[in-house]
This record gives structure tokens, C-alpha cells and sequence, in this order.
């Protein structure tokens, strides 16, 4: 368990090792309480399949700024986020931090080095947002050998992965090809599909983010991040509440971010 985080695990066979065949385990909980069921991972899993895993779930929580896991960490444990949200971070060698994304409930963190044949270390850090952000996670050896018995869904896993892969590259494309209110305008929605609350005024958005963080994950400096969102204020397209943004025409924002 990782030292910041405060382990709540209730089942003592949680951290079993690789000889432990995970599907000869009983499902002992309901369907709604098993979090791998939420997530677009295991998304084709039958619950009694993913039941099988449920008493290798190893569970922690941490509050906000606590590290999850750390960029060049050797583990090979597959997250799960249960509550709250996550942010992934990199850092240069000259000690800068680049924001690369923001996750929320049902959301895999680190499979990287689960899934890398050759078990390299971690490529970013995971830190937690929120207070009582809560995790659950699974060895690889478990996980490993709980596809051995159910190949078909590493099919599936496969095309999540794929996905993400896509969405990196288009990411990446975005950092070449558009420009910075582009990019904000893109980001803005983004976050507002994944967190946005619909108000009276329009979508409300909050990133909890700080305004370097927002600078970070557009990919741009702080100063010309802030111009554009100023910009976005006097065309009433959006409105600044502290670490939330209301979102009033999100039409005009989808236009900009195609431009």
C-alpha cells in the first residue's frame, strides 16, 4: 500500500500472490458495489466474471496532494479511481511540471506498466485532487492471470486502450496544429463533458484547477491562457467563478475550437 494513502482494505487475501487463480473465488458482493463494473475497461464484463476479482481489490484513500503513484515507480498494480479526481503529472529534469490530464470516477489510472511486456517504470505521477479520493487496485500477477481465464476480454481491453491511444495522438496534433484559444476553447469542452453541471445560466465547470494547472493542460504559458479566457469572458461566451467556468454558448467554443 502506498505509504500516503490511508488503507481500508477489508479482505486479507487482497494482496495475494501470482499462484492464486482469482476466478476460483466466489462473488460475496453486489453488482453495484463492484467498481470495475463502472469502468470502460471492463465494461463487457459480466458481473460474475467480474466478481471473481473482487476479493483481490486492494483499496486506499488520500486526501488532496497526496501522490497515488510517482513517475519512474516500478509497481505494476492497475488503478481504479472509486471517488474524487486525479490529476497525472510530469516533470522535467529542470524540475517543471506538466499537467497531462484529469480523471474522475470509474477512470483506469496506470496501466502502462501493467500492460508493458517489459514492466517499465511508471511515465507519469498520480496525485489526488480532492480530499478522500478513493482507489482500488489490482496486482498484474491477478490480473493476469484472471484474463488467463477469460482471453475474450482482453479483446475488449484492447480497443480501450486503442482509444486512448488515439486520443493522445490527437492530442499531440492539437499541440502542432492549433493555436492556444483553439486549444483552450477544445479543453473547456472537454471538461465540461466529463464535469460539467447544468445551471440555470448554462453548464458549470468545476475544474479545480489553478490557473498555471489550467495553463499546463492547454499546453501554453499562464499569461496567454488567461488572455484567451478573458477573451472568451468579453464575447459572453463563458464566465470565471473562482476554480469554475460557466459555460454559456458551448456552440461558439466548438466553433473556435475548429478553426
Amino acid at each position: 500500500m502506498e505509504a500516503n494513502g490511508t488503507n481500508t482494505t477489508p479482505n486479507t487475501t487482497a494482496g495475494a500472490a501470482s499462484n492464486v487463480t482469482p476466478h476460483a473465488v466466489p462473488n460475496t458482493m453486489p453488482d453495484e458495489g463492484n467498481t470495475l463494473l463502472h469502468t470502460a475497461l471492463f465494461a463487457q464484463v459480466s458481473p460474475d466474471e467480474a466478481g471473481e476479482l473482487l476479493p483481490f481489490l486492494n483499496e486506499a484513500v488520500y486526501d488532496k496532494g497526496e501522490s497515488i503513484f510517482s513517475e519512474g515507480d516500478t509497481d505494476h498494480r492497475l488503478y481504479v479511481l472509486e471517488s474524487g479526481k486525479v490529476k497525472l503529472t510530469r516533470t522535467s529534469c529542470d524540475q517543471r511540471v506538466q499537467l497531462l490530464s484529469i480523471h474522475a470516477r470509474g477512470e483506469v489510472l496506470g496501466e502502462i506498466p501493467v500492460f508493458d511486456p517489459n514492466g517499465g517504470p511508471r511515465t507519469a505521477s498520480a496525485v489526488a485532487m480532492t480530499d478522500g479520493t478513493r482507489v482500488v487496485w489490482l496486482e498484474r500477477d491477478v490480473l493476469f492471470a484472471w484474463l488467463d481465464q477469460h482471453p475474450r476480454v482482453a479483446v475488449d481491453m484492447l480497443r480501450v486502450l486503442a482509444g486512448r491511444m488515439r486520443s493522445n495522438n490527437e492530442h499531440i496534433s492539437d499541440l502542432v496544429f492549433m493555436d492556444v484559444p483553439g486549444r483552450l476553447a477544445k479543453t473547456l469542452l472537454n471538461l465540461g463533458s466529463r464535469f460539467g453541471e447544468p445551471v440555470e445560466e448554462g453548464l458549470l465547470v468545476p475544474h479545480d484547477l489553478t490557473q498555471e494547472e489550467m495553463a499546463q493542460l492547454v499546453g501554453s504559458s499562464r499569461e496567454t491562457v488567461n488572455k484567451a479566457l478573458t477573451d472568451f469572458s468579453n464575447r459572453g461566451w463563458i464566465a470565471r467563478r473562482g476554480r469554475s467556468i460557466v459555460i454559456y454558448q458551448p456552440g461558439m467554443l466548438i466553433r473556435r475550437s475548429r478553426r
